[in-house]
């Protein structure tokens, strides 16, 4: 990108692809009209909230994402805060390797993961391999979907169709967000659904940041309206150093590391070059996603 920028006049008409990798470089029609043979942009991971697809569509460029590259690591993150929060993992840690610690609480508690109830809000790919994991700790499976899965998906998984989402959150031990945010997901949980949870209840969000209603969530967690959190995504990110979800124990955040393993990194990576091959000599793309 530093070499298109000092060099836009000679660079502009030879780029045939965009490889963005973390929502960079930005699109925007001005970048788009400075690329008259661009035929194909690539972006890293699942999600496409960063690009206007239709913006890009009109200008005859297709988009390719990795949503299966990223499936397993984020499913097992998922599982990762689900469990961290639940055991309060880091409390633990905090308290075994304090200067300060001269003995341990006999009375300091985490939850039980096995035969509670896990919501999953957003049954796509990652959310069904949340499931599958789930299932394993015999956890009592609830899901809301735009659409309900397969009889036969349901029964490999135990999973239960929630059609409203209110169900979902009012028996839930713990609610899972794997959502694409949109605008009908934007803020798709707030102050009514948090109310709508068990006070002993735990919210857990691996999609993006603003799913969740921060300043409800922080009002939240600050006054008991639900138990705790464990989130992989905020707004913004990072946080402002200020930021009362900060200053919170009963939260755990993580820098949005949901796909960030060796392993799925480089598939993406390899994904992504197939997607821009496929682009530049007109064949159809692997991932592409459609307005």
């Amino acid at each position: 990108m530093k070499e298109y920028i000092k060099n836009k006049k000679d660079l502009s008409h030879k780029i045939k692809a965009i490889y963005m990798w973390w929502h960079k470089p930005a699109v925007d029609s001005e970048f788009l009209q400075s690329l008259p043979n661009l035929k194909v942009i690539t972006s890293s991971g699942v999600g496409v909230d960063h690009l206007d697809l239709k913006l890009i569509s009109s200008f005859g460029v297709k988009v390719a994402n990795t949503p299966h590259a990223v499936s397993n690591p984020t499913a097992d993150m998922g599982m990762a805060l689900l469990l961290a929060s639940a055991r309060r993992i880091v409390e633990g840690c905090e308290i075994a390797v304090s200067s300060d610690t001269k003995y341990f609480e006999a009375d300091w508690l985490g939850e039980e993961v096995t035969g509670a109830t896990l919501g999953i809000i957003g049954m796509g790919s990652i959310g069904y391999k949340v499931a599958q994991r789930a299932k394993a700790f015999d956890m009592k499976i609830l899901y809301h979907n735009r659409n309900q899965r397969k009889q036969e998906e349901e029964q490999a998984v135990g999973a239960i169709y929630c059609k409203k989402m209110d169900d979902l959150l009012q028996q839930s031990d713990f609610v899972m967000l794997i959502v694409s945010l949109t605008p009908e997901t934007h803020k798709l949980i707030g102050k009514r659904e948090l109310e709508l949870m068990k006070p002993t209840a735990t919210l857990i969000n691996i999609c993006r940041g603003p799913v969740v209603d921060q300043d409800a969530l922080v009002h939240a967690l600050q006054n008991g309206v639900i138990k705790a959190a464990a989130v992989d995504v905020t707004y913004p990110e990072p946080l402002p150093r200020d930021h009362p979800l900060l200053k919170l124990k009963n939260i755990i955040i993580t820098p949005h590391i949901g796909s960030a393993t060796s392993k799925s990194r480089w598939v993406m990576m390899e994904n992504m070059v197939e997607n821009i091959l496929s682009g530049v000599n007109g064949l159809p793309l692997p991932n592409e996603v459609h307005p």
